[in-house]
């Protein structure tokens, strides 16, 4: 199981509560499916309500049967950093980088976040 990143790639789950949510399996236009992903591997993800106030950041592994996203470990939430238990409607599922995650290289050329900064 490797930490896999990809550019636009997003769907969409009516699933609600805490638990794994199934992915419907179809990028809107313009976007990439969940598979670029593979089986079995972990990436960063959100899920945002579309019409309510519930989010989520984390980290979540992905499984090509039954197109269905885990959510294994919780980064930042509408709940206080906590799982959300979403309701019922339509949420977008889509991978990200979050800030707390992003190493960089400020303008001198030394790493930045992450802890203490060191140069490369």
């Amino acid at each position: 199981m490797a930490l896999v990143l990809a550019d636009r790639v997003k769907d969409t789950t009516t699933t609600s509560s805490t638990g794994t949510v199934t992915l419907s399996g179809t990028a809107p236009t313009g976007f990439q499916n969940f598979s670029v992903i593979g089986n079995a591997n972990t990436t960063y993800y959100t899920i945002a309500h579309q019409t309510a106030n519930e989010w989520e950041v984390g980290i979540g592994t992905y499984t090509s049967s039954g197109t269905t996203l885990s959510r294994d470990t919780v980064l930042a939430s509408s709940n206080s950093g906590s799982l959300v238990t979403f309701s019922a409607g339509t949420k977008d599922v889509f991978c990200t980088y979050p800030a707390g995650k992003s190493v960089n290289l400020d303008a001198s050329g030394n790493a930045t976040g992450l802890g203490t900064p060191a140069a490369f």
